[in-house]
């Protein structure tokens, strides 16, 4: 099912971007990465030390999306897009990732399907070392791409743009309850247009947990600093924590240094540092270390890992 699935997807990419001009009225972006790396790893599970060497892949991914102008006023968008675990022993290493269909115009943009919460998508780039080993969702709840929602997200004014992401208690992820997730943010989360992002979000009841966040990242003497607050609470327990994420880079020609330091209430805390060198604008190397500690103190995990990342 999966690979004629895949098939599919690919058949239908190929197809499109190379239609003629005559249906050239409905186009289709395929894009993507693949992101792997070769990793020394040394770490803790089920109360054993395992130490072990892996060619992995770090969410690479593939997809398809695309928009029809319908009026002078309306927009018709999509995203069709799988992740693909280049490392997995089965040759069906497709899963889900972001799937939905919209529409936009004056009034803001609305989509339904799968598809991040206003919340994860609030961290804007904040993560230097987002899918890797130091992740912020190994320690911080709330990164969530949810199967049932609908999204709506306003126009830009003045910088500042809100949205709120509902989850429907048919989502099996949801314990029976539907959940909301909002966020405010301003600026550029690339900081190409601005020299300052910020946000603030709320996930209310969303795969178990109330959270509240607000994140800033800007641009300092050359230096990019980021920083994220976060209280999180599990449902129907008393388990309250509260944590934070510092992270700096600093590019030097065509490589960039990286630092970041995490730590959450009753879980632990975790630090990494890297260095990027930028091959060409959709290809870099880059090496990363990490170092995870949990609450305990105890049962230290280390990564260290090159890889190489292509986009396309």
């Amino acid at each position: 099912m999966m690979k004629a699935l895949t098939k599919t997807v690919i058949a239908t990419a190929i197809t499109a971007a190379t239609m003629s001009t005559a249906y050239a009225a409905d186009p289709i972006t395929v894009y993507g990465k693949l992101n792997v790396t070769a990793q020394s790893n040394d770490y803790y599970e089920d109360g054993k030390n395992v130490s072990n060497t892996t060619i992995q892949s770090n969410a690479s991914r593939f997809g398809v999306k695309g928009a029809f102008e319908l009026s002078d006023s309306l927009e018709a968008f999509y995203t069709v897009e799988y992740q693909v675990d280049t490392g997995n022993a089965s040759s069906d290493n497709f899963t889900a990732r972001n799937q939905f269909v919209g529409l936009k115009g004056n009034f803001g943009a609305v989509s339904v399907g799968r598809n991040d919460t206003m919340l994860k998508k609030s961290q804007g780039k904040v993560d230097l070392f987002n899918d890797l080993e130091g992740d912020l969702k190994s320690l911080f709840a709330g990164e969530n791409r949810m199967a049932q929602t609908a999204t709506y997200v306003t126009p830009s004014f003045s910088g500042f743009q809100a949205g709120v992401t509902y989850v429907a208690d048919a989502d099996s992820k949801q314990q029976e309850e539907n959940g909301f997730s909002t966020a405010v943010m301003y600026g550029d989360a690339g900081l190409k247009k601005s020299p300052i992002y910020a946000s603030i979000a709320y996930d209310s009841k969303v795969k178990g947990y109330d959270v509240a966040r607000a994140t800033v990242q800007g641009k300092i003497a050359g230096f990019k600093l980021g920083g994220m607050y976060q209280q999180e609470e599990k449902l129907n327990s008393n388990v309250k924590n509260k944590g934070y994420l510092l992270s700096a880079a600093y590019s030097i020609d065509a490589v960039t240094l990286k630092a970041q330091f995490q730590d959450m209430e009753n879980k632990g805390d975790s630090w990494s540092v890297g260095a990027d060198y930028k091959l060409g604008k959709p290809t870099k190397l880059f090496a990363f270390y990490t170092h995870n500690t949990p609450e305990s103190g105890d049962d230290k995990d280390k990564y260290f890992g090159l890889g190489l990342e292509h986009k396309f």
